[in-house]
């Protein structure tokens, strides 16, 4: 990484490893700042940034060249792919990280973030800077004097990536604009749509399962069943609830009805203040007839294909199938149903999903299903692969994901009361 300070560096690198380790590969943030956390304590003035201060410029030279050495080293014992945040802001740094690479025989690309729209600046030192560990308990118009006073230190020596040799991608107003330059691998150029996409504006992401389906009743997998009564009934308390809250960023569930409203209480998808996505699936489809006819439809939303054992209970299968049965049990991420999918396939045909979902501004609504929620929640809470198939995501349930700098804020909210069909085993 390479940039200002309050440039979304760590933004950047943190949603650059979340993404890469979702879709499989094993990444690890070295954040020289956590470094000096941990060495020389979380508070130190900015003064201690100033490139006149030989003390303060030595201690931060020791922890950029400790966390260089824990990065190679994790890379040399198995590490796929590093990602070195820190300013990086002078070539002379830029030269230690290249030699060090070199030596190593590590491919590197520099990932520099631009920005010089104020607004977008002082957004970035509230929203970051004043829930970082730097400034924890400092009063907040203190917090963010010092840090414009250390953003100053850093302008007075700073020097853009211009290699024409080196291998580098500019982000210009945290995704505004986007220049690649000498971009090779499979790797980097896939994080071309992500970066491009990304904004830091905060927004709310809903999740919810499809209602109660007649395949729920029986405890069947896949299909492409109706809604019960008891789903419909969750459609329109569904609608209630995102009527009620669609247009704020913060949901209180004492607000929330639990009133059957008549179809079409929220304007369709063109003039709804939120944007609805379901499967081509009719459950999906149904549910969220009650907020919009014409909900965006994707494929890559389809439920996880269970192949031959489509239509069957766990039960028929551990009956007929019991290799299958147990397979699936022992390593339920990569098991893959006959002629079917498993999570990984599932994770990588919701590729463009998430990068759309990056992209967007608006609220949006998820109306899917359990499996393919999971991989979603998994992306956005950061969750590690092994751990997908086990996400907790209940039928009649809303889940509120808010993405912020630091992570994403999540909150649940069960719309209809738990009964023992909400608890029967389903195709993920």
């Amino acid at each position: 990484m390479v940039g200002l300070p309050a440039r979304g560096k760590t933004y950047t690198a943190r949603k650059i490893a979340r993404y890469l380790s979702w879709l499989g590969h094993n990444t690890r943030v070295f954040n020289v700042g956590s470094y000096r956390r941990e060495h020389f304590g979380a508070t130190q003035p900015h003064d201690f940034f100033d490139p006149s201060n030989a003390q303060g410029r030595a201690a931060l030279f020791d922890m950029a060249v400790q966390a260089l050495t824990d990065m190679t080293e994790w890379l040399a014992s198995g590490g796929e792919v590093a990602i070195y945040d820190a300013t990086n802001s002078t070539r002379t740094r830029r030269k230690l990280v290249t030699e060090c690479c070199k030596n190593h025989s590590l491919p590197l690309v520099f990932v520099e973030s631009i920005c010089d729209d104020p607004a977008v600046i002082e957004a970035t030192i509230r929203e970051t800077k004043l829930h970082s560990p730097d400034y924890v308990g400092m009063d907040p118009d203190a917090a963010v004097a010092d840090f414009r006073a250390r953003i100053q230190h850093y302008e007075s020596a700073y020097e853009p990536v211009d290699a024409k040799d080196a291998s580098w991608i500019k982000i210009v107003d945290v995704g505004r604009q986007v220049v690649l330059n000498r971009i090779h691998g499979h790797l980097p150029a896939r994080l071309a749509p992500l970066l491009i996409n990304m904004h830091v504006g905060r927004r709310p992401i809903w999740l919810t399962r499809h209602g109660e389906s007649v395949s729920n009743l029986r405890n069947a997998i896949g299909g492409d069943s109706d809604l019960s009564l008891r789903g419909e009934t969750y459609a329109r308390a569904l609608a209630d609830f995102m009527r009620a809250n669609a247009t704020v960023g913060d949901v209180d569930p004492a607000r929330v009805p639990l009133r059957s409203i008549p179809p079409m209480s929220i304007p369709p998808q063109s003039g709804s203040p939120i944007t609805v996505w379901t499967s081509t699936l009719r459950r999906t489809a149904q549910t969220a007839s009650y907020l919009t006819p014409n909900p965006i439809r994707w494929r890559a939303l389809d439920e996880i294909d269970a192949g031959m054992c489509d239509g069957m209970t766990y039960a028929e299968i551990k009956e007929k199938m019991p290799d299958e049965y147990a397979a699936r049990k022992a390593d339920k991420f990569h098991y893959r149903y006959p002629r079917g999918e498993s999570y990984d396939d599932v994770i990588q045909r919701l590729d463009p999903v998430i990068i759309e979902l990056e992209r967007q501004r608006q609220p949006v609504l998820v109306i899917a299903h359990q499996a393919i929620l999971r991989a979603i929640y998994g992306y956005f809470m950061d969750r590690p692969p092994e751990e997908i198939p086990h996400i907790e995501v209940p039928l009649h349930t809303v889940i509120q994901l808010t993405p912020n700098a630091y992570g994403c804020e999540e909150k649940r909210y069960p719309l209809l009361t738990i009964t023992e069909s909400d608890l029967t085993a389903s195709s993920s």
